[in-house]
């Protein structure tokens, strides 16, 4: 694919986009597109990412890509390992100014802590243009005022070192600006892009086939890290209540991560075990959600989850929780269920409603808007418009 924000022009530039681990992710494939599709007549194309994620793989087998594994860049606050990071991202990303020769050089970091230390290191090498892509804050309600008020004085103070932000969600957009972090202006809304087509194609059949579940029997699921954000262990409590009410639903969990054991080990305790399907990481996502009779995602915060679009566009209606971008896709009543953070009797109502009848939705009803709105092709030309425009800003010759 081509970029189009400069037809004509001669602008050349390098792009080193920061993240902390390829796990498996929005965040994560949506970088893995990028630096793949981006035009590699107009940039030349480096990734660095912390050491042993799961697509780790995926990024060495794209072509002409130049990926830099650490050892130190985790997810974790770890003070040691993060200055040992942060000294190795400065040493990269001037080793890259200087192999960029007369062409600027554009970092984007993405998510919390590679937000931080990368844009540290960006402002210590010299960067030309630093863009920074919220997927999600690293402060949220729930954590302790300390470790709030930290989070956001770190993500002011490397706000002075950004040129621009990427949000996923206007929730981010409000959010950023209440805490002082940036002005309205400069913050640009590209939504985190998928190949929609796959999720039109899925089939309620394959996925039951898949499943191993006939037809009749009421299927809930879900496609999620197993980590604290997604709040694993609100599903299990979701399920017992709905399993309560409507004794022959299924439940799937389509993922994995540091909370599966405590997961699977809920699922024994309230005995549910014949109920439930761990599938682990599947690429038949699509006719999966296909085949569920609800989406269910019970997350604490989220900066825009696109299994929420992905689970409509699927034809399939949402039960999750009212966080930040979630609010701007569903439409409770007429696709989807929303309730609060935590409060599983409400998101097992709206389950049970939907499996009993007694709530009927459009899933649907969206689907072309969705389409558009979440194409992945545009996210990247979207992408492609911004750095051309803070690069035209700047004077950087052969950008418009």
């Amino acid at each position: 694919m081509s970029g189009t924000a400069n037809r004509g022009g001669t602008g050349h530039a390098r792009v080193v986009h920061v993240i902390t681990m390829l796990e498996w992710g929005g965040a994560q494939e949506n970088t893995l597109y990028s630096v793949e599709h981006l035009d590699p007549g107009r940039y030349d194309r480096v990734l660095v990412a912390g050491k042993g994620g799961m697509l780790d793989g995926r990024a060495h087998r794209i072509a002409d890509l130049r990926v830099i594994l650490l050892d130190d860049l985790v997810r974790e606050v770890r003070p040691a390992c993060d200055a040992k990071a942060w000294v190795a991202l400065r040493s990269i990303l001037r080793e890259e100014k200087r192999a960029a020769g007369g062409d600027p050089l554009v970092v984007h970091t993405h998510s919390s802590k590679a937000g931080i230390l990368g844009r540290a290191a960006a402002r210590a090498a010299g960067a030309d243009a630093v863009v920074h892509s919220i997927h999600g804050f690293g402060f949220h309600d729930g954590q302790s005022k300390p470790a709030h008020t930290l989070f956001v004085g770190l993500e002011r103070m490397a706000s002075r070192w950004t040129d621009a932000f990427v949000a996923v969600s206007e929730e981010n957009i409000r959010t950023g600006e209440r805490a002082g972090i940036f002005s309205r202006e400069r913050c640009h809304l590209i939504r985190s892009g998928f190949d929609t087509a796959k999720f039109l194609a899925g089939t309620r059949e394959s996925g039951r086939k898949i499943l191993g579940i006939p037809e009749g029997v009421p299927v809930v699921g879900t496609v999620a890290v197993f980590k604290p954000q997604k709040a694993p262990l609100d599903f299990v409590e979701t399920a017992r209540r709905v399993s309560a009410e409507i004794p022959g639903t299924r439940f799937v969990m389509v993922g994995d991560g540091e909370l599966q054991i405590a997961t699977e080990r809920a699922v024994g305790r309230a005995g549910l075990s014949d109920r439930f399907s761990f599938l682990g990481w599947s690429s038949e996502v699509p006719d999966l959600m296909a085949a569920f009779d609800v989406f269910l995602l019970t997350s604490r915060w989220e900066g825009l989850p696109k299994v929420v679009p992905q689970a409509l566009i699927a034809g399939c209606p949402v039960v999750a929780t009212a966080v930040d971008g979630t609010r701007e896709i569903v439409d409770p009543g007429v696709d989807g269920v929303l309730a609060a953070p935590g409060d599983v009797g409400a998101l097992a109502r709206g389950v049970a409603d939907i499996l009993s009848g007694r709530l009927r939705l459009d899933a649907a009803r969206k689907r072309v808007r969705l389409l558009r709105e979440f194409d992945q092709d545009e996210m990247v030309r979207a992408q492609d418009r911004l750095y051309a425009g803070i690069l035209a800003g700047k004077g950087f010759p052969g950008w418009s």
